[in-house]
């Protein structure tokens, strides 16, 4: 079976949706995960929550870097990883290889030319650094795949504030100026459709991987009424092309006005360099997402 190489960019740690799909990529037999870079606030703690992932799935051969805590030039918005708390709960490691992530990234996608999908569910500092120094490695990739933006599709070169934009507008800027061969986003207008509230993920988040999935989101409920799959859908429409229905087109970041920084703008066109999902099915993405679970 030919695998797809993953390799994952996030801010596990906040929401909980990075933590599932994480879980998602450890259960997903089609997946070959490559390694996790951390970005955002405390990336120290973030790498230790998946390290902890890693301990319970048995993957400790799975590489994990933590990359920025800052963004590149705006003020910091995400300082903490407030279910980094839960880690008492679970063995972790503690240290990890400092001021690496952007080399290990580069130095993965060289040894894999043409073969491996950036997935970037969190602020896009990591990925910005990756690929603003080096322009060439976006073209030695097979897809970026993003979790990022909204996109008004009635009402075009319109948008607002997603969180992974906002917390880093130049980043994303520089992010949407890389020429991938596949530079595809899933915006909040998708993600927002597939919500579980907290009876739903009891009854469902069974298996013993999603167990500590389960312990980290009680920090998320204790504020929130709903998990919003935001990052698993982005990872699960890579191993199902019929979850989401795109639109080519160009994609735009406001840096000009500082109260809209980050606002994310879309312009169709047939030879547009970006694909935005436009419509998903809701069923289908449930049932794959746990099928990996079930199995």
């Amino acid at each position: 079976m030919l695998k797809e190489k993953i390799l994952l960019d996030t801010d596990i740690g906040s929401d909980i949706d990075d933590a599932v799909c994480l879980a998602y990529l450890l259960m997903e037999p089609r997946c070959e995960l490559l390694g996790v870079t951390t970005v955002s606030g405390e990336p120290v703690e973030r790498a230790m929550m998946v390290n902890a992932m890693l301990r319970v799935a048995g993957r400790t051969d799975i590489p994990v870097y933590p990359g920025a805590s800052e963004p590149l030039l705006t003020p910091v918005r995400q300082p903490k990883a407030p279910q980094a708390s839960r880690l008492a709960h679970w063995p972790h490691d503690t240290t990890f290889p400092q001021g690496k992530a952007i080399g290990f990234l580069r130095e993965t996608i060289e040894k894999n030319p043409g073969e491996v999908t950036l997935l970037a569910i969190g602020p896009m500092t990591n990925a910005a650094l990756l690929l603003g120094q080096d322009p060439s490695i976006a073209k030695k990739l097979k897809r970026i795949v993003l979790m990022n933006g909204s996109f008004l599709h009635e009402l075009p070169g319109v948008g607002f504030n997603e969180w992974n934009s906002l917390n880093d507008p130049y980043a994303t800027a520089i992010v949407y100026k890389a020429a991938a061969k596949v530079h595809r986003s899933v915006g909040l207008d998708v993600t927002m459709q597939v919500q579980m509230d907290a009876k739903q993920v009891e009854n469902r988040f069974k298996h013993p991987l999603l167990q500590i999935v389960k312990d980290f989101s009680a920090v998320w409920f204790a504020h929130a009424d709903l998990m919003t799959f935001h990052d698993p859908l982005a990872c699960v429409s890579i191993f199902d092309e019929q979850i989401l229905e795109y639109r080519r087109g160009l994609v735009e970041i406001e840096l000009a006005s500082k109260p809209l920084q980050g606002v994310t703008h879309f312009t169709p066109c047939q030879d547009g360099p970006h694909e935005i999902a436009v419509r998903v099915d809701k069923q289908r993405f449930f049932d794959s997402l746990f099928r990996v679970f079930e199995q």
